[in-house]
């Protein structure tokens, strides 16, 4: 699995409020919650992302409630992986769950700026900073979480696994 795209950078404790805010939870339709992702914090975001980019923060990303429309919002984005220092771990699960990848890389979202190009390689590890010819290692990707995020989640995943059956 590999992904490319620019950089939005974001701040340390980007909230759940922030990523999705309240006002738009009465749907659970990834294009609806796209086209308010991020507003409070980059009213531009949804007009300026696209499709691969690559959001990358700093420590506790996604803290805050516990709600799968933060996730949800970022990847119906087009947002192909989350980088951050840390993140909030309800978040984390959220991201895995619906297919998001994430990653912590204390290193990259130390060193990444607005508008970088990333290149991923999840099965290495791998983050290459092609805009500033760098090379960040992190936590490969495990094969299960590999074919949860291939299959669009893990609701996905078990579907296909039980229809083998």
């Amino acid at each position: 699995m590999k992904v490319k795209g620019k950089v939005f950078v974001y701040p340390d404790n980007v909230d759940t409020d922030v990523i999705i805010p309240a006002r738009y939870l009465n749907s659970s339709d990834g294009k609806e919650l796209a086209a308010h992702c991020m507003e409070d914090i980059d009213s531009d975001f949804s007009s300026k992302v696209k499709k691969g980019d690559i959001i990358v923060a700093g420590s506790n990303f996604g803290c805050g409630s516990s709600r799968e429309h933060a996730p949800l919002s970022i990847k119906a984005s087009g947002i192909s992986c989350v980088i951050a220092k840390d993140f909030a771990r309800i978040f984390y699960r959220n991201a895995i769950n619906i297919g998001l990848p994430i990653l912590e890389c204390p290193e990259a979202a130390a060193q990444c700026e607005q508008g970088d190009t990333l290149e991923i390689n999840f099965e290495l590890g791998e983050i290459v900073n092609i805009s500033k010819n760098k090379v960040y290692h992190t936590f490969a990707f495990p094969d299960f979480l590999q074919n949860i995020i291939q299959s669009g989640g893990l609701m996905n995943t078990i579907k296909t696994e039980v229809e083998k059956k």
